[in-house]
């Protein structure tokens, strides 16, 4: 059974250079130093998915779904992250296994999405399981909420604008990890979530200049709402 089909052609006219951007991604030098870091194993299968979902009318008013995974959590506990996980023998692909978690995760209903594009599968750091992110679309997307309290414990529409802002971004690093992240409602954004974040916005052209001095993952933990407790 064929995966859900992507729609690229049904994305709103601020979003184009975004869609087209993931798909070369790799004409962009940093978006290639980005990604061929994290690329899985040759002929590796896609293990899991993840929806990035941007709702809105322009770059200005656009924002992104994010979740805070619940502190108890076994894995990742307390990141912030895309809703998504692995691909079930159920689903027809990546697409389809991102639409079904992110309505497990916070209740998104998948007809208000529209599927645009998926970027090349991405390595998480902590266990290499092949990741493809999906992104969408969705106008109306009702109200996102915590679907599944005990994986998420927020989940909210972040702000491209406040993500962009110079002043909400930096570069953490930890144990030869640097990476890009990001500052929104009090949480930190980093790791595999901060690093799409920061390509999918390169493919935008949106990235603004900021500070990329390190900074130490646990000072920057410290201040935040992350709960992150095995740092």
């Amino acid at each position: 059974m064929a995966d859900v089909p992507l729609r690229p052609e049904l994305a709103p006219d601020w979003m184009t250079g975004m869609v087209a951007g993931m798909a070369q991604a790799r004409s962009s030098e940093r978006m290639r130093r980005t990604l061929d870091s994290r690329a899985p194993r040759a002929g590796a299968p896609d293990d899991s998915a993840v929806l990035m979902l941007l709702t809105g009318e322009s770059p200005d008013t656009a924002e992104i779904l994010l979740t805070h995974r619940t502190p108890a959590m076994r894995s990742h506990s307390g990141q912030m992250a895309f809703p998504g996980g692995r691909i079930d023998t159920t689903d027809t692909g990546p697409v389809d296994a991102a639409l079904r978690e992110a309505w497990e995760e916070t209740g998104l209903q998948r007809e208000l999405v529209i599927p645009l594009a998926t970027l090349n599968a991405v390595s998480t750091a902590g266990n290499q399981r092949a990741v493809r992110p999906v992104l969408g679309y969705s106008a109306d997307p009702g109200h996102p909420h915590p679907a599944s309290p005990a994986e998420t414990d927020d989940v909210f529409f972040a702000p491209v604008s406040e993500l962009l802002e110079p002043g909400n971004r930096l570069t953490v690093g930890v144990m030869g990890f640097k990476g890009p992240a990001f500052t929104i409602n009090g949480y930190l954004v980093w790791g595999f979530t901060g690093l799409l974040l920061d390509v999918i916005f390169d493919a935008a052209g949106w990235t603004q200049p900021y500070d990329t001095t390190v900074v130490p993952l646990r000072r920057a933990l410290s201040g935040s709402r992350n709960d992150e407790r095995y740092f």
